[in-house]
């Protein structure tokens, strides 16, 4: 039996297969107005994946002869593995490893479409149901948007990681509403917010720069869906109930923080350079001696992926007390609540959607596909 932490209307569930029950025809006059500001929003930030005008993947990059990403950005090119190639392959290791990343974003979108429309099958408030709705719909651009860019630079993506599968699909499959939410809403949203930062502060490429902008005009919303699920469910949990929450969230936090990135998920990279996926890791730990100091100083950094994310738990009122010293290991935490204003994900996909208004303004509408 699944053990459903609900506090609030707006975010009731039933089981999937309880269909009947969408039929009630009293719950169709139940609709709350939690949501509707973000359901409004809708049109705001409409693009789409397939019109040039939005992102154009003809433009062409020479991804054997410039870096997708800086060079500091991939750990691998250090010391025995950097001198082990030419100029021309750590570029193109670089730029795999860029290919990787990108293929995790796209994996992960795939689940974030996945569970959004599971919550569809699931949540009873007409409001709630809208938005998930609203939001596979934007996740199913996101997939079709990266499947694109990745074919346009390499043709195909790698394999998802064994760490984010494994989680993502527990996600999906989980029957506890507060899993998909502070999963995927809140975790793997602020996951990608982050990433989605970094890419977009240190690309090379104006067209992967243009592309995850618009991705984040999207994800920000997602991510206030579930915000507002914290806003009105935290604060009304009972002790036990909170610890459950916030024990599972830093569950998941040292699962991503420790698997992640590791050499092991990312070893479809190197045979191609004749390098195996061991060496590569034993190389890297010889630079990077102290790895935890190492964690730790890449958290300094404001679109550093964890740190996007503890802020996210911490901005939600997860993290208390019991777990904050787990967190506090690798951040500092206090600095992190003295900070103010938006993450600085918000604050591009805020400008992203400024772009979006402009060139949309004016036009004749059908559907949602400006002509």
């Amino acid at each position: 039996m699944a053990q459903h932490i609900t506090h609030d209307p707006s975010y009731d569930t039933v089981d999937r297969d309880a269909f009947p029950v969408m039929m009630d025809v009293g719950r169709y006059n139940r609709r709350t107005d939690a949501f509707d500001q973000i359901i409004s929003a809708t049109h705001d930030h409409f693009w789409d994946p397939l019109d040039a005008k939005y992102v154009d993947y003809s433009q062409s990059f020479d991804l054997e002869k410039d870096y997708l990403m800086p060079l500091e950005q991939v750990p691998e090119l250090t010391g025995a593995v950097l001198e082990h190639l030419d100029e021309g392959q750590q570029i193109r290791l670089a730029n795999e490893s860029t290919r990787w990343g990108l293929s995790s974003i796209l994996h992960g979108e795939q689940g974030a479409l996945s569970l959004s429309a599971s919550l569809c099958h699931i949540l009873v408030d007409p409001g709630a149901q809208e938005y998930a709705s609203n939001q596979a719909r934007e996740e199913a651009r996101h997939v079709t948007a990266f499947a694109m860019y990745i074919k346009s630079r390499w043709g195909t993506a790698y394999p998802v990681g064994d760490s984010l599968g494994t989680l993502m699909e527990e996600l999906v499959l989980a029957p506890e509403v507060y899993k998909k939410l502070v999963g995927m809403q809140m975790l793997i949203e602020g996951l990608a917010m982050g990433a989605f930062a970094n890419l977009h502060r240190h690309t090379n490429d104006p067209v992967l720069k243009r592309l995850v902008q618009l991705v984040m005009t999207d994800e920000a919303f997602h991510h206030k869906f579930g915000k507002i699920w914290a806003d009105r469910t935290i604060p009304k949990l009972s002790e036990k109930e909170h610890e459950i929450v916030e024990d599972w969230a830093a569950k998941c936090f040292e699962t991503l923080l420790y698997n992640l990135t590791n050499i092991r998920q990312k070893r479809h990279i190197y045979p191609q350079f004749g390098l195996e996926w061991e060496w590569v890791r034993d190389a890297v730990r010889e630079v990077y001696t102290d790895r935890d100091a190492t964690r730790r100083e890449s958290l300094r950094d404001p679109t550093n992926i964890m740190r996007v994310l503890v802020k996210t738990l911490l901005n939600a009122g997860i993290i208390t007390d019991r777990t904050r010293p787990l967190y506090a290991n690798w951040i500092d935490v206090d600095d992190l609540e003295r900070e103010q204003g938006l993450h600085i994900g918000e604050a591009i996909a805020a400008d992203g959607m400024a772009y979006l208004k402009e060139l949309n303004a004016g036009r004749k509408v059908i559907g949602q596909k400006p002509i």
